[in-house]
């Protein structure tokens, strides 16, 4: 199978124009985008296979439960498929797991139908905190755990991707997103146990795969 399927092409820069968006959907793999170009992206691509992504909460996760079942709405009203939505990395570092386990539950609720992935920032997170995420990503309903923003120290390793798929088996998916530019980058991913993989280089990825 092309690694084609398994991409989300990412576009998640604060300038981002219209046209880079526009640009974007012409290269025919999934989007994920910011919540005010949902829609924007949303008909560029009616009638057409990829899918569209919002991310919630971004970049930070500090975000009330209620302001991110808000956002979450109104990408899925905008006609996004798929939520990433962010971790309250800080509730997890003081074991505030009613806190992290109410906003995932927020999103998932309201995203219906849609696909909802829970991002751990594993940089900023021991093993046993991965774990607990994880666990309570499955509790809520989640659909996928995903590595990374992006934004912090660092984003997929194979370690975090192996111990994601460890504790969730396979009952969600594993997302590895963060740092990842090449074809080699990819297949580590992959054999580490994720399904998903998020890349900003998505194009670049195709044609590094074309090339072998």
């Amino acid at each position: 199978m092309s690694i084609a399927a398994l991409i989300d092409h990412t576009l998640l820069a604060p300038d981002v124009t219209a046209q880079h968006i526009r640009t974007l959907c012409r290269e025919a793999v999934d989007h994920c985008v910011s919540p005010t170009r949902v829609r924007l992206a949303a008909d560029e691509l009616a009638g057409h296979a990829p899918r569209v992504c919002s991310v919630i909460g971004f970049p930070s996760g500090a975000h009330l439960s209620e302001i991110r079942a808000a956002e979450t709405k109104a990408a899925v009203n905008d006609g996004a498929d798929e939520i990433d939505m962010v971790i309250n990395v800080g509730a997890v570092k003081d074991d505030d797991w009613d806190t992290v386990e109410s906003d995932i539950s927020a999103v998932v609720d309201a995203a219906g139908m849609a696909i909802v992935k829970v991002i751990l920032e594993v940089s900023e997170l021991t093993d046993e905190e991965i774990t607990r995420a994880c666990q309570a990503a499955e509790r809520c309903g989640a659909d996928f755990v995903k590595t990374s923003t992006g934004y912090s120290r660092h984003g997929a390793t194979a370690e975090a991707v192996s111990l994601m798929r460890r504790t969730v088996g396979d009952r969600l998916g594993v997302k590895a997103s963060g740092g990842i530019r090449t074809h080699n980058d990819v297949a580590t991913m992959l054999r580490a146990g994720a399904t998903r993989i998020g890349a900003s280089a998505g194009v670049a990825l195709l044609v590094d795969e074309e090339a072998l």
